[in-house]
């Protein structure tokens, strides 16, 4: 079993950035990839970043491709989600999330399916 908590959610104005963390909980964190997704008002789950479980590969949507950096740290059992040059359409619940299934290449990563482990999300809103 593993719990995820993010944090670093907030205001920001267009153009600022913002750092996402996530914690997990379990001694088997090391062991998963771990993705970040969003949510906006009315729209689906959509993928932004993954992180393979050595940190070796990473993913992004190319919406945030440039602008946003995901990294883990599996000696404090951290992720996390470096954002800069935000945008307006940026805003959304941010979650964090584990894939415990073995995965390989963009595609896998990208898919909700697979993460069996989700946080409670947190909310980043970019203003105009």
């Amino acid at each position: 079993q593993v719990q995820l908590v993010e944090s670093g959610g907030g205001l920001v104005q267009a153009g600022g950035s913002l750092r996402l963390s996530c914690a997990a909980s379990g001694r088997t964190f090391s062991s998963y990839a771990m993705g970040w997704f969003r949510q906006a008002p009315g729209k689906e789950r959509e993928f932004v970043a993954a992180i393979s479980w050595s940190g070796g590969s990473t993913y992004y949507a190319d919406s945030v491709k440039g602008r946003f950096t995901i990294s883990r740290d599996n000696a404090k059992n951290t992720v996390a989600l470096q954002m800069n040059s935000l945008k307006p359409e940026d805003t959304a619940v941010y979650y964090c999330a584990a894939k415990t299934d073995y995965c390989s290449g963009y595609g896998c990563y990208r898919a909700l399916v697979g993460y069996h482990y989700w946080g409670q999300g947190t909310q980043v809103t970019v203003s105009s």
